[in-house]
Protein backbone atom coordinates (compact mmCIF):
# COMPACT_ATOMS: atom_id res chain seq x y z
CA UNK A 1 0.00 0.00 0.00
CA UNK A 2 1.56 3.24 -1.02
CA UNK A 3 1.73 5.78 1.45
CA UNK A 4 -0.64 8.47 2.09
CA UNK A 5 0.90 11.75 1.04
CA UNK A 6 0.97 9.94 -2.58
CA UNK A 7 -2.28 9.78 -3.27
CA UNK A 8 -4.39 11.69 -4.86
CA UNK A 9 -7.84 13.14 -4.13
CA UNK A 10 -10.50 13.97 -6.46
CA UNK A 11 -14.23 15.60 -5.44
CA UNK A 12 -16.43 13.99 -8.14
CA UNK A 13 -20.37 15.64 -7.95
CA UNK A 14 -21.41 12.17 -8.28
CA UNK A 15 -19.23 10.28 -5.50
CA UNK A 16 -17.56 12.98 -3.08
CA UNK A 17 -14.28 12.37 -2.63
CA UNK A 18 -12.25 10.16 -5.01
CA UNK A 19 -8.97 8.62 -4.54
CA UNK A 20 -6.23 7.76 -6.97
CA UNK A 21 -4.42 4.98 -4.86
CA UNK A 22 -0.85 5.22 -6.40
CA UNK A 23 1.86 6.62 -8.16
CA UNK A 24 1.26 4.33 -11.00
CA UNK A 25 -2.41 5.03 -11.48
CA UNK A 26 -1.44 9.04 -11.05
CA UNK A 27 0.99 8.85 -13.43
CA UNK A 28 -1.83 6.97 -16.16
CA UNK A 29 -4.05 10.09 -15.53
CA UNK A 30 -1.60 12.51 -15.90
CA UNK A 31 -1.04 11.31 -19.32
CA UNK A 32 -1.70 13.37 -22.23
CA UNK A 33 -3.33 10.72 -23.77
CA UNK A 34 -5.67 10.47 -20.48
CA UNK A 35 -5.74 14.25 -19.79
CA UNK A 36 -7.18 14.51 -23.82
CA UNK A 37 -10.40 12.85 -22.18
CA UNK A 38 -11.09 15.93 -20.21
CA UNK A 39 -11.60 17.75 -23.58
CA UNK A 40 -14.29 14.60 -24.83
CA UNK A 41 -17.79 14.96 -24.02
CA UNK A 42 -19.26 11.58 -22.26
CA UNK A 43 -22.71 12.28 -24.37
CA UNK A 44 -21.19 14.10 -27.32
CA UNK A 45 -24.32 16.16 -28.63
CA UNK A 46 -26.90 15.28 -25.69
CA UNK A 47 -26.32 18.31 -24.78
CA UNK A 48 -28.49 20.16 -27.09
CA UNK A 49 -31.23 18.21 -25.64
CA UNK A 50 -30.60 18.00 -22.22
CA UNK A 51 -28.10 21.32 -21.84
CA UNK A 52 -26.73 19.71 -17.94
CA UNK A 53 -25.19 16.59 -20.03
CA UNK A 54 -21.56 18.38 -20.67
CA UNK A 55 -19.77 15.59 -18.41
CA UNK A 56 -16.44 14.44 -20.05
CA UNK A 57 -15.25 10.77 -20.23
CA UNK A 58 -12.55 11.89 -18.27
CA UNK A 59 -14.67 12.07 -15.12
CA UNK A 60 -16.56 8.84 -16.26
CA UNK A 61 -13.01 7.04 -16.59
CA UNK A 62 -12.30 8.34 -12.81
CA UNK A 63 -15.62 7.61 -11.49
CA UNK A 64 -15.40 3.81 -13.15
CA UNK A 65 -12.10 3.83 -11.29
CA UNK A 66 -13.77 4.34 -8.06
CA UNK A 67 -16.17 1.93 -8.49
CA UNK A 68 -13.33 -0.77 -9.30
CA UNK A 69 -11.55 0.16 -5.79
CA UNK A 70 -15.34 -0.68 -4.44
CA UNK A 71 -15.85 -3.69 -6.06
CA UNK A 72 -12.30 -5.41 -5.51
CA UNK A 73 -12.64 -4.50 -1.72
CA UNK A 74 -15.97 -6.10 -1.27
CA UNK A 75 -14.64 -9.44 -3.18
CA UNK A 76 -11.64 -8.95 -0.92
CA UNK A 77 -14.08 -9.12 2.15
CA UNK A 78 -16.05 -11.91 1.09
CA UNK A 79 -12.76 -14.09 1.19
CA UNK A 80 -11.68 -13.68 -2.12
CA UNK A 81 -7.93 -13.42 -3.09
CA UNK A 82 -6.83 -10.41 -4.92
CA UNK A 83 -3.48 -9.43 -5.24
CA UNK A 84 -1.87 -5.65 -4.54
CA UNK A 85 -0.77 -6.17 -8.61
CA UNK A 86 -4.22 -7.51 -9.45
CA UNK A 87 -5.77 -4.91 -8.08
CA UNK A 88 -3.66 -1.76 -9.66
CA UNK A 89 -4.00 -4.01 -13.11
CA UNK A 90 -7.74 -4.21 -12.66
CA UNK A 91 -8.06 -0.37 -11.76
CA UNK A 92 -5.51 0.98 -14.51
CA UNK A 93 -7.39 -1.59 -17.28
CA UNK A 94 -10.81 0.44 -16.35
CA UNK A 95 -8.63 3.69 -16.04
CA UNK A 96 -7.66 2.57 -19.97
CA UNK A 97 -11.54 1.51 -21.33
CA UNK A 98 -12.19 4.43 -22.84
CA UNK A 99 -8.75 6.00 -23.78
CA UNK A 100 -9.63 5.46 -27.32
CA UNK A 101 -12.66 7.31 -27.82
CA UNK A 102 -12.48 9.55 -30.12
CA UNK A 103 -13.64 13.19 -30.28
CA UNK A 104 -17.73 12.76 -30.53
CA UNK A 105 -16.86 8.84 -30.83
CA UNK A 106 -19.41 6.83 -32.68
CA UNK A 107 -19.89 10.12 -35.06
CA UNK A 108 -16.13 9.76 -35.67
CA UNK A 109 -15.48 6.07 -35.81
CA UNK A 110 -18.09 5.77 -38.74
CA UNK A 111 -16.61 8.49 -41.34
CA UNK A 112 -12.98 9.08 -40.30
CA UNK A 113 -11.33 5.92 -39.84
CA UNK A 114 -12.98 2.78 -41.21
CA UNK A 115 -13.80 -0.73 -40.22
CA UNK A 116 -12.50 0.30 -36.92
CA UNK A 117 -14.08 1.24 -33.48
CA UNK A 118 -13.38 2.81 -29.99
CA UNK A 119 -12.25 -0.54 -28.06
CA UNK A 120 -9.87 -1.41 -31.13
CA UNK A 121 -8.10 1.88 -30.65
CA UNK A 122 -8.34 1.86 -26.79
CA UNK A 123 -6.20 -1.66 -27.30
CA UNK A 124 -3.76 0.74 -29.75
CA UNK A 125 -3.52 3.19 -27.10
CA UNK A 126 -2.80 0.52 -24.22
CA UNK A 127 -0.64 -1.38 -25.97
CA UNK A 128 1.72 2.10 -27.16
CA UNK A 129 1.67 3.12 -23.45
CA UNK A 130 2.72 -0.63 -22.32
CA UNK A 131 5.88 0.20 -24.44
CA UNK A 132 6.61 3.28 -23.39
CA UNK A 133 5.95 2.19 -19.49
CA UNK A 134 8.47 -0.91 -20.29
CA UNK A 135 5.87 -3.01 -19.99
CA UNK A 136 4.27 -1.91 -16.52
CA UNK A 137 0.52 -1.95 -18.37
CA UNK A 138 1.24 -5.92 -19.37
CA UNK A 139 -1.64 -6.90 -16.14
CA UNK A 140 -3.84 -4.16 -17.16
CA UNK A 141 -3.51 -4.86 -20.71
CA UNK A 142 -3.77 -8.97 -20.14
CA UNK A 143 -7.36 -7.62 -17.89
CA UNK A 144 -9.02 -5.43 -20.50
CA UNK A 145 -8.04 -8.34 -23.43
CA UNK A 146 -9.34 -11.21 -21.19
CA UNK A 147 -6.44 -12.60 -21.34
CA UNK A 148 -5.75 -13.01 -17.64
CA UNK A 149 -6.66 -16.06 -15.85
CA UNK A 150 -8.88 -14.75 -13.10
CA UNK A 151 -11.40 -13.69 -15.55
CA UNK A 152 -13.92 -12.21 -13.31
CA UNK A 153 -11.11 -9.04 -13.53
CA UNK A 154 -12.62 -8.74 -17.28
CA UNK A 155 -16.00 -8.89 -16.03
CA UNK A 156 -16.16 -5.82 -13.92
CA UNK A 157 -14.18 -3.80 -16.95
CA UNK A 158 -16.58 -5.50 -19.47
CA UNK A 159 -19.59 -7.37 -19.14
CA UNK A 160 -23.32 -7.05 -18.74
CA UNK A 161 -22.91 -5.42 -15.30
CA UNK A 162 -19.31 -3.73 -15.13
CA UNK A 163 -18.70 -0.76 -13.62
CA UNK A 164 -18.25 1.30 -17.13
CA UNK A 165 -21.95 0.59 -17.34
CA UNK A 166 -22.66 1.42 -13.50
CA UNK A 167 -21.15 4.83 -13.20
CA UNK A 168 -21.78 5.89 -17.00
CA UNK A 169 -25.96 5.03 -16.10
CA UNK A 170 -25.53 6.83 -12.96
CA UNK A 171 -23.31 9.97 -14.17
CA UNK A 172 -25.01 10.26 -17.42
CA UNK A 173 -28.69 10.76 -15.47
CA UNK A 174 -27.26 13.09 -12.77
CA UNK A 175 -25.89 14.96 -15.30
CA UNK A 176 -28.54 15.30 -18.20
CA UNK A 177 -31.21 15.12 -15.33
CA UNK A 178 -33.39 12.23 -15.96
CA UNK A 179 -33.87 10.33 -13.09
CA UNK A 180 -35.10 7.43 -14.25
CA UNK A 181 -31.49 6.31 -14.98
CA UNK A 182 -30.83 6.47 -11.58
CA UNK A 183 -29.12 2.88 -10.38
CA UNK A 184 -28.21 2.09 -6.89
CA UNK A 185 -24.22 1.37 -7.75
CA UNK A 186 -23.48 0.63 -3.75
CA UNK A 187 -25.98 -1.84 -3.33
CA UNK A 188 -25.19 -3.74 -6.79
CA UNK A 189 -21.80 -3.84 -5.97
CA UNK A 190 -22.22 -4.83 -2.02
CA UNK A 191 -23.84 -7.77 -3.56
CA UNK A 192 -21.44 -9.02 -5.73
CA UNK A 193 -19.85 -12.62 -5.26
CA UNK A 194 -17.66 -15.11 -7.60
CA UNK A 195 -18.19 -18.78 -7.97
CA UNK A 196 -15.84 -21.11 -10.40
CA UNK A 197 -13.94 -17.65 -11.06
CA UNK A 198 -16.67 -15.44 -12.22
CA UNK A 199 -19.21 -12.58 -11.12
CA UNK A 200 -21.89 -13.25 -9.78
CA UNK A 201 -24.67 -11.27 -7.69
CA UNK A 202 -25.92 -12.83 -4.05
CA UNK A 203 -29.85 -13.46 -4.96
CA UNK A 204 -31.04 -10.75 -2.49
CA UNK A 205 -29.46 -8.26 -4.62
CA UNK A 206 -31.83 -9.34 -7.51
CA UNK A 207 -34.59 -6.36 -7.29
CA UNK A 208 -31.47 -4.14 -7.72
CA UNK A 209 -30.30 -5.34 -10.87
CA UNK A 210 -33.95 -5.72 -12.23
CA UNK A 211 -33.63 -1.87 -11.43
CA UNK A 212 -30.77 -1.51 -12.92
CA UNK A 213 -31.69 -2.66 -16.04
CA UNK A 214 -34.95 -0.68 -16.72
CA UNK A 215 -32.61 2.39 -15.94
CA UNK A 216 -30.54 1.06 -18.74
CA UNK A 217 -33.92 0.93 -20.81
CA UNK A 218 -35.09 3.76 -20.55
CA UNK A 219 -31.66 5.95 -20.39
CA UNK A 220 -31.20 4.63 -24.53
CA UNK A 221 -34.71 5.68 -25.92
CA UNK A 222 -34.75 8.72 -23.03
CA UNK A 223 -31.18 9.62 -23.60
CA UNK A 224 -28.64 8.24 -25.51
CA UNK A 225 -31.22 7.30 -28.79
CA UNK A 226 -33.56 10.70 -27.97
CA UNK A 227 -34.90 11.45 -31.50
CA UNK A 228 -33.19 15.00 -31.30
CA UNK A 229 -30.16 13.54 -30.17
CA UNK A 230 -30.18 11.19 -32.85
CA UNK A 231 -30.44 13.89 -35.47
CA UNK A 232 -27.39 16.02 -34.45
CA UNK A 233 -25.29 13.01 -34.43
CA UNK A 234 -26.42 11.84 -37.77
CA UNK A 235 -26.22 15.28 -38.64
CA UNK A 236 -22.63 15.53 -37.76
CA UNK A 237 -21.69 12.32 -39.18
CA UNK A 238 -23.10 13.84 -42.56
CA UNK A 239 -20.82 16.64 -42.08
CA UNK A 240 -17.45 14.64 -41.51
CA UNK A 241 -18.43 12.42 -44.74
CA UNK A 242 -19.11 15.48 -46.73
CA UNK A 243 -15.47 17.34 -45.50
CA UNK A 244 -13.88 13.71 -46.43
CA UNK A 245 -15.38 13.14 -49.54
CA UNK A 246 -14.19 16.75 -50.14
CA UNK A 247 -11.12 16.44 -49.26
CA UNK A 248 -10.02 13.20 -50.90
CA UNK A 249 -11.44 15.41 -54.34
CA UNK A 250 -8.30 18.50 -53.53
CA UNK A 251 -11.16 20.48 -51.57
CA UNK A 252 -8.71 22.32 -49.24
CA UNK A 253 -10.23 22.73 -45.91
CA UNK A 254 -9.25 24.68 -42.99
CA UNK A 255 -8.76 22.29 -40.16
CA UNK A 256 -6.15 21.49 -37.17
CA UNK A 257 -3.06 19.55 -38.99
CA UNK A 258 -3.92 16.42 -36.99
CA UNK A 259 -7.59 16.43 -37.53
CA UNK A 260 -7.03 17.33 -41.55
CA UNK A 261 -5.02 14.66 -42.09
CA UNK A 262 -7.58 12.14 -41.47
CA UNK A 263 -9.61 13.78 -43.19
CA UNK A 264 -7.53 13.75 -46.36
CA UNK A 265 -6.29 10.08 -46.15
CA UNK A 266 -8.63 7.28 -46.10
CA UNK A 267 -6.88 5.50 -42.76
CA UNK A 268 -8.13 2.26 -41.75
CA UNK A 269 -7.73 0.13 -38.38
CA UNK A 270 -4.77 -1.18 -40.35
CA UNK A 271 -3.02 1.88 -40.78
CA UNK A 272 -3.55 2.75 -37.41
CA UNK A 273 -1.86 -0.84 -36.19
CA UNK A 274 1.57 0.21 -38.19
CA UNK A 275 1.96 3.61 -37.74
CA UNK A 276 2.58 5.31 -34.51
CA UNK A 277 2.49 8.78 -35.78
CA UNK A 278 -1.28 8.02 -36.08
CA UNK A 279 -1.66 6.91 -32.96
CA UNK A 280 0.27 10.21 -31.90
CA UNK A 281 -2.18 12.32 -34.18
CA UNK A 282 -5.30 10.86 -33.06
CA UNK A 283 -4.53 11.24 -29.52
CA UNK A 284 -4.27 14.97 -30.38
CA UNK A 285 -7.73 15.42 -31.53
CA UNK A 286 -10.93 16.30 -29.48
CA UNK A 287 -14.10 18.11 -29.37
CA UNK A 288 -12.53 21.48 -29.84
CA UNK A 289 -10.72 20.16 -33.43
CA UNK A 290 -13.91 19.13 -34.83
CA UNK A 291 -15.93 21.90 -33.22
CA UNK A 292 -14.15 24.65 -34.32
CA UNK A 293 -13.41 23.37 -37.45
CA UNK A 294 -17.58 23.45 -38.27
CA UNK A 295 -17.63 26.59 -37.28
CA UNK A 296 -14.38 27.66 -40.33
CA UNK A 297 -16.56 25.34 -42.48
CA UNK A 298 -19.84 27.08 -42.12
CA UNK A 299 -18.21 30.12 -44.40
CA UNK A 300 -16.90 27.14 -46.61
CA UNK A 301 -17.11 27.83 -50.22
CA UNK A 302 -19.32 24.28 -50.97
CA UNK A 303 -22.34 24.98 -50.66
CA UNK A 304 -23.63 21.74 -48.87
CA UNK A 305 -20.94 21.54 -46.07
CA UNK A 306 -21.51 25.38 -45.41
CA UNK A 307 -25.42 24.65 -44.87
CA UNK A 308 -24.97 21.57 -43.08
CA UNK A 309 -22.36 23.25 -40.99
CA UNK A 310 -24.38 26.06 -40.14
CA UNK A 311 -27.47 23.78 -39.38
CA UNK A 312 -25.31 22.12 -36.54
CA UNK A 313 -23.41 25.55 -34.91
CA UNK A 314 -27.02 27.04 -34.66
CA UNK A 315 -29.00 24.23 -33.62
CA UNK A 316 -30.71 24.01 -36.53
CA UNK A 317 -32.01 20.23 -36.43
CA UNK A 318 -33.59 18.26 -38.57
CA UNK A 319 -37.48 17.01 -38.13
CA UNK A 320 -37.40 13.66 -36.93
CA UNK A 321 -40.10 10.80 -37.19
CA UNK A 322 -39.66 7.53 -35.39
CA UNK A 323 -41.31 4.42 -36.22
CA UNK A 324 -41.37 0.47 -35.62
CA UNK A 325 -41.22 -0.03 -38.83
CA UNK A 326 -39.05 1.15 -41.91
CA UNK A 327 -40.37 4.13 -43.56
CA UNK A 328 -42.22 3.75 -46.68
CA UNK A 329 -39.75 4.03 -50.01
CA UNK A 330 -42.01 6.73 -51.72
CA UNK A 331 -42.27 8.93 -48.64
CA UNK A 332 -38.70 8.94 -48.58
CA UNK A 333 -38.00 9.95 -51.84
CA UNK A 334 -40.53 12.41 -52.36
CA UNK A 335 -38.99 14.24 -49.17
CA UNK A 336 -35.76 14.33 -51.40
CA UNK A 337 -37.78 15.34 -54.53
CA UNK A 338 -38.32 18.78 -52.44
CA UNK A 339 -35.01 18.71 -51.02
CA UNK A 340 -33.80 18.33 -54.67
CA UNK A 341 -35.79 20.93 -55.83
CA UNK A 342 -35.62 23.86 -52.80
CA UNK A 343 -31.82 23.61 -52.59
CA UNK A 344 -31.04 22.84 -56.20
CA UNK A 345 -29.17 19.30 -55.70
CA UNK A 346 -28.56 16.53 -57.05
CA UNK A 347 -30.50 12.78 -55.96
CA UNK A 348 -27.04 11.83 -54.43
CA UNK A 349 -26.82 14.79 -52.61
CA UNK A 350 -30.15 15.24 -51.59
CA UNK A 351 -29.16 12.27 -49.31
CA UNK A 352 -26.75 14.42 -46.59
CA UNK A 353 -30.43 16.32 -46.00
CA UNK A 354 -32.89 13.12 -45.85
CA UNK A 355 -31.61 9.96 -44.53
CA UNK A 356 -33.30 7.02 -42.58
CA UNK A 357 -31.19 4.83 -40.38
CA UNK A 358 -32.53 1.84 -38.05
CA UNK A 359 -30.85 2.18 -34.38
CA UNK A 360 -31.30 -0.59 -31.78
CA UNK A 361 -30.85 -1.84 -28.27
CA UNK A 362 -29.73 -4.74 -26.05
CA UNK A 363 -31.00 -4.08 -22.44
CA UNK A 364 -29.58 -7.69 -21.68
CA UNK A 365 -28.42 -9.65 -24.28
CA UNK A 366 -29.00 -13.38 -24.02
CA UNK A 367 -26.31 -14.24 -26.80
CA UNK A 368 -23.55 -12.49 -24.43
CA UNK A 369 -21.99 -13.89 -21.10
CA UNK A 370 -24.83 -13.77 -18.45
CA UNK A 371 -25.82 -12.23 -15.10
CA UNK A 372 -25.76 -15.36 -12.49
CA UNK A 373 -27.93 -15.05 -9.44
CA UNK A 374 -26.08 -16.82 -6.54
CA UNK A 375 -28.19 -18.48 -4.06
CA UNK A 376 -27.64 -19.51 0.00
CA UNK A 377 -27.60 -22.80 -1.44
CA UNK A 378 -24.26 -22.03 -3.98
CA UNK A 379 -26.40 -22.82 -6.62
CA UNK A 380 -26.14 -20.48 -9.80
CA UNK A 381 -28.72 -19.71 -12.21
CA UNK A 382 -29.19 -17.16 -14.84
CA UNK A 383 -30.74 -13.67 -14.28
CA UNK A 384 -33.74 -14.30 -16.45
CA UNK A 385 -34.35 -17.59 -14.71
CA UNK A 386 -34.00 -15.83 -11.82
CA UNK A 387 -36.14 -13.51 -12.23
CA UNK A 388 -39.76 -13.92 -13.42
CA UNK A 389 -40.23 -10.26 -14.21
CA UNK A 390 -37.89 -9.93 -16.74
CA UNK A 391 -38.38 -13.22 -18.17
CA UNK A 392 -39.01 -13.97 -22.13
CA UNK A 393 -40.08 -10.45 -22.38
CA UNK A 394 -38.94 -6.67 -24.01
CA UNK A 395 -35.85 -6.57 -21.37
CA UNK A 396 -34.17 -10.19 -22.70
CA UNK A 397 -34.05 -9.03 -26.71
CA UNK A 398 -33.02 -6.38 -29.58
CA UNK A 399 -35.25 -3.38 -29.56
CA UNK A 400 -35.26 -1.86 -33.05
CA UNK A 401 -36.61 1.41 -33.96
CA UNK A 402 -36.26 3.70 -37.46
CA UNK A 403 -35.63 7.16 -37.62
CA UNK A 404 -36.24 9.51 -40.57
CA UNK A 405 -34.72 12.92 -41.02
CA UNK A 406 -35.88 15.71 -42.81
CA UNK A 407 -35.16 19.87 -43.36
CA UNK A 408 -37.71 21.07 -40.96
CA UNK A 409 -38.54 23.63 -43.70
CA UNK A 410 -40.24 21.47 -46.14
CA UNK A 411 -42.86 21.21 -43.25
CA UNK A 412 -43.38 24.78 -42.71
Amino acid sequence: MSSFKNRKILNDPVYGFVTIPSEFLFEIVEHPYFQRLRRIQQLGLTHLVYPGALHTRFQHAIGAMHLMQQAVEVLRLKGHEITKDEKEGALAAILLHDIGHGPFSHALEHTIITDTDHEEISRLFIRTLNEEWGEKLTLARNIFENQYPKKFLHQLVASQLDVDRLDYLKRDSFFSGVSEGIVSSDRIIKMLDLHNDKLVVEAKGIYSIEKFLVARRLMYWQVYMHKTVLAAEYLLMKILRRAKELALNGHKLNASPWFRRFIENPFSKEDLKSNISLINDFSKMDDYDILSAIKIWCDDSDPILNRLSNNLINRKLPKTEMSNQPFDKNYVYDLKKQVMKHYSLSEEESGYFVFTHKTHNYTYDSLREKIKIKYKDNSVVDFMEASGQFRENMFSGIESKYFLCYPKKLTE
